[in-house]
């Protein structure tokens, strides 16, 4: 029934969806599908009538694939967000949330770089290599939209932190990107955690004053690694 506002899931055909029933639905013919995307027009055209959200399930996430909803009011919603987005008041305010953004996402990047320096912990003789470490760390899991489990404030910064240490060392220090894991359930989960634990006995020795073997360890050759220019 397209007067009720409906949640439900891609179907097999672009025109078809399925109910949290698993029932096929066909949008009316008026209808169009809205992209994600765009936040404020999404939240006015839910304002100007039903629609039925399509998301899909990825991990314990729910992920948008947009929504559908009469066109007349889609069109409608986007000419007045795009008068609204042309007058210079909003140009002013946007302005200032840019800076705003901006300023709070470099003092969690820097937050970030500290607390991965407060846990890796190295020892002094290996300072050098934890603010690489840390910098390399930081530098791939807080850019805004990467998706990386630092972006999430579900869980404690302590937690974010080791967590993408890591994932990170599982992709630069580890063959885990080339190796062929069978298609077992809970097979891939089990080489991440033997990997995880590799690395964090990596990490240990870093922690403590003896000497490393540097040409062994993967931790120290991918650090001092020289770029080409």
């Amino acid at each position: 029934m397209p007067e009720l506002n409906r949640l439900v899931r891609p179907g097999r055909t672009a025109r078809s969806v399925l109910s949290e029933s698993g029932l096929v639905l066909v949008p009316p013919e008026h209808w169009s599908l809205l992209p994600p995307g765009d936040a404020a027009l999404t939240r006015r055209v839910k304002e100007m009538g039903p629609v039925w959200l399509v998301q899909v399930k990825m991990g314990r996430r729910l992920i948008s694939k947009g929504i559908w909803a009469d066109s007349a009011h889609i069109a409608s919603a986007r000419m007045a967000i795009e008068d609204k987005r042309a007058t210079p008041e909003y140009a002013r305010k946007r302005e200032t949330d840019l800076a705003r953004r901006h300023r709070l996402h470099e003092a969690y990047v820097e937050e970030f770089y500290l607390e991965t320096l407060r846990f890796l912990d190295f020892h002094p003789r290996h300072r050098v290599l934890a603010e690489g470490l840390a910098r390399r760390v930081t530098d791939h899991a807080t850019p805004v939209g990467s998706g990386t489990v630092a972006r999430t404030e579900r869980i404690p910064l302590s937690e974010r932190v080791r967590a993408a240490i890591i994932a990170w060392m599982r992709h630069q220090t580890t063959s885990y990107d080339s190796m062929k894991i069978a298609r077992i359930h809970g097979r891939r989960r089990e080489v991440r955690r033997q990997l995880a634990e590799r690395s964090t006995e990596i990490l240990a020795t870093y922690r403590s004053d003896c000497l490393i073997d540097q040409s062994t360890c993967p931790l120290w050759n991918i650090l001092t690694e020289v770029s080409p220019d």
